[in-house]
């Protein structure tokens, strides 16, 4: 393949007239010679990048597009109408194999196929969701996943049985937080009373969406557990994979236990992650400097854990063989090193909960050792090409998690890196003995620094969008810590691990926590630096979906036309720091509303305290004041019957709670959100509890000069999908359609999704 582009290379040169033809033809326009000659050249560039070899990396891309494209219908597919339409496309590419539109034809195929292939999973995993609250719950059921956070714990129940006061449905399984060392044993089947509440949906338009998530999780509702929760005996066998995951838990708790005894507080909590993959129990302020310096990747299992842990392996097996030497001479020691940390790598997916990103690191590596087992080329496009789509195939819904956009976008910046950027940094590098003895360790420094640098830049466009934040500081921060922890705290992990049967591990834990104690404080120390804290306001999927194509431009591709890949990552970063935030912000259940005023920063009104969702809104308007900010109520004028506050251009905004002072707001006020029932001749701007129970939250953003606004619902009209179905018409007479939902209580809010491997 190289040598194919290093010849298509050389052959655009002659495209180009020669300085004699370009003399002779002085006295001509220059645009008869340069338009045609431009042309040409661009065709030749065109034909080395659909060149044989050349398509392969594109159909993941192509693949993941239909994957997109299915999660922005307005209403879910007919699966078999998608798996025809792919079926179709597949045999009309078959039948222009010979044909120049082949390579297109290929991709057309493999964006359908990434349509039908997340349509069949949604219609495979169906499930009904909880539409509104449920104040008490009897459920029974298994206990399937145990989640130890700093506060409380949470667990996932199978529902086997369900028991309401109304009608609600008989939910698959449901999330619920319990306080902290209550929740039950993974394995075991309980029963318990609880409040279940519908899963949550964003809390502003362009917000990610919880619930999603949790419908291809199969959870249908999440909640708090009332009272006590019994241990039963189960009416049945569980099944396979509820054994297989009672007995990973075990393990996993077994191995906490084991540091727990040693170590302690975070340093015990962050030894925990790198070995099991469980990072709830991480301090927030530990939890924040480490994202915050551009270290958290190394909280998320991943590329970088995975290959530190087959390099021991495959190093260690390959010296202990090589100390015998009739081995070295008759016995394939090199691939049978390799097989030992291809099993080693499996069991470290299995212990750590074969998430995302640990699956695409897992897969990359397994190629990279088979590759070593049949003596093939292992680091190349077509392997990360191949990792991506087995991922897709067994989890297509994993596209719109930050998880596998950050870790692909970092993974192909790295590829790239290491067939393109580092021959040809190194090319012209004296390759005599002392030169490299004098530049080895200033070349792994570099190496180092610009594996960070490009790991980072290919991951911003993304921790933007999700995390509102860059990392200025993550190279500095990165090579700081990670030599400390690829030669101290991971292979002292595995020591651990190893010594764990024989009692003798307590001595790793010990060296595992003085590396462990060094990320922490530079991670501290670079979170505390002026401006580590890169706040990025929220902007739309459109800059976010361009500069992923930018991404895939420089990445993927050979000749100069990859440098339109520069353009693309130029005109989405100025698209996201051109868009407009709105004016104002209201709650799904019209409690909350946050509006800006003339110094252009956020005011709150609100009747309930969400701190949750006021803490998305300051971060998607990069604001950096803290919750309990006094200005974030400067101008606000609140009462028992609601809070009025004044936009920049002096046009006041009401929250009206009670119906004594709706009538007074709709006289004074340009919008009012009324709670209450309004009355019919309203003039102000109404937005009323019905309207925000089929929309959910809003965003709205006034149009100069005109006093209008335009409104932007998280739920736009129409929308009917398995895990945002749309509204129910309720009964005329059913007064309960007219109440106003409570608030769901913060424990019952799931995190922000992670900010998942770097690297």
């Amino acid at each position: 393949m190289e040598r194919g582009d290093r010849t298509n290379a050389r052959a655009k040169v002659r495209t180009w007239p020669t300085r004699a033809s370009a003399t002779a033809g002085a006295l001509a326009p220059w645009g008869a010679w340069f338009w045609p000659a431009l042309a040409e050249t661009l065709r030749e560039w065109a034909r080395a990048e659909a060149g044989p070899g050349r398509l392969l990396p594109f159909v993941p891309v192509a693949f993941g597009a239909g994957i997109a494209l299915y999660f922005t219908a307005d209403h879910e597919p007919v699966a078999w109408v998608a798996c025809l339409a792919a079926g179709a496309f597949g045999v009309a590419a078959f039948g222009l194999r010979r044909n120049r539109a082949f390579p297109l034809a290929v991709l057309i195929t493999a964006l359908a196929a990434g349509f039908a292939t997340v349509s069949l999973k949604a219609q495979r995993i169906a499930h009904p969701v909880l539409a509104k609250p449920v104040q008490a719950a009897t459920l029974k059921g298994f206990v399937e996943t145990r989640e130890e956070r700093e506060r409380t714990d949470r667990f996932v129940l199978r529902v086997t049985e369900m028991d309401t006061a109304g009608r609600a449905p008989l939910l698959p399984r449901v999330r619920l937080s319990v306080r902290k060392g209550a929740a039950p044993a993974v394995g075991s089947f309980v029963a318990l009373k609880a409040r279940l509440l519908p899963p949550l949906s964003p809390l502003r338009p362009g917000a990610y969406d919880f619930g999603r998530d949790l419908y291809f999780q199969g959870i249908a509702a999440s909640g708090f557990a009332l009272g006590a929760i019994t241990a039963q005996p189960p009416p049945g066998d569980g099944g396979w994979r509820l054994r297989y995951a009672a007995i990973m838990q075990g393990l996993r708790d077994a191995i906490d236990a084991r540091i727990r005894a040693v170590l302690g507080g975070d340093q015990r909590a962050i030894a925990t992650a790198l070995l099991t993959g469980r990072r709830d129990a991480i301090s927030t302020p530990v939890n924040d400097a480490m994202f915050i310096s551009g270290l958290g990747h190394v909280l998320s299992i991943s590329g970088y854990h995975m290959a530190v842990v087959a390099g021991v392996v495959f190093f260690a097996v390959r010296a202990l063989l090589a100390l015998i030497p009739a081995l070295t001479v008759t016995f394939p020691i090199k691939k049978v090193a390799a097989a030992a940390a291809f099993v080693a790598a499996g069991f470290y997916l299995l212990l750590s909960g074969a998430e995302v990103a640990t699956q695409r690191s897992f897969l990359m590596t397994a190629v990279v050792l088979i590759a070593v087992m049949v003596d093939r080329r292992a680091i190349t496009f077509r392997t990360l090409a191949i990792a991506a789509l087995i991922v897709l195939l067994i989890a297509p819904e994993a596209l719109v998690h930050p998880s596998f956009q950050m870790s692909f976008a970092a993974t192909l910046g790295l590829v790239a890196l290491v067939q393109i950027g580092m021959p040809a940094l190194f090319a012209s590098a004296d390759s005599s003995a002392t030169a490299r003895a004098a530049l080895w360790g200033g070349r792994e420094i570099a190496i180092l620094a610009l594996a960070s640098l490009v790991a980072g830049l290919a991951t911003t466009p993304y921790a933007a969008y999700h995390f509102h934040r860059v990392t200025p500081y993550g190279v500095i921060a990165n090579l700081l810590a990670m030599p400390m922890v690829s030669a101290v705290v991971m292979p002292a992990g595995l020591l651990g691990l190893a010594a764990m049967p024989f009692g003798l591990d307590g001595v790793f834990w010990r060296i595992m926590e003085i590396g462990i104690d060094w990320m922490v404080v530079v991670a501290l120390w670079v979170a505390s630096l002026p401006g580590a804290i890169g706040r990025i306001a929220s902007f739309g999927t459109g800059p976010l979906l361009l500069a992923s194509f930018g991404i895939v431009l420089l990445g993927l591709m050979r000749t100069p036309l990859r440098y339109a890949g520069l353009l693309l990552l130029t005109i989405a970063t100025g698209w996201a720091l051109l868009t407009r935030q709105p004016e104002i912000l209201i709650a799904g259940d019209g409690r909350q509303m946050a509006l800006r005023g003339l110094d252009g920063r956020l005011r709150v009104m609100q009747s309930a305290a969400d701190s949750f969702k006021l803490k998305e809104w300051l971060a998607a308007d990069a604001d950096a004041r803290a919750l309990d900010a006094a200005s974030l109520r400067d101008g606000v004028s609140c009462d028992a019957d609601g809070c009025v506050a004044a936009l920049a251009d002096g046009a006041l905004v009401a929250l009206s709670l009670r119906s004594d002072g709706v009538a007074d707001d709709c006289a004074r006020a340009t919008l009012v959100v009324a709670l209450a029932q309004p009355p019919p001749d309203c003039a102000a701007r109404l937005i009323n509890a019905e309207m925000l129970k089929d929309s959910g939250a809003l965003a709205l953003r006034r149009i100069a000069g005109r006093g209008e606004f335009v409104i932007e619902p998280v739920r736009r009209k129409g929308l009917d999908r398995p895990w945002s179905p749309a509204p129910a018409e309720p009964p005329v007479d059913d007064p309960s359609s007219r109440a106003t939902p409570r608030p769901a209580p913060i424990d019952a809010t799931p995190p922000p999704p992670d900010q998942h491997d770097e690297d």
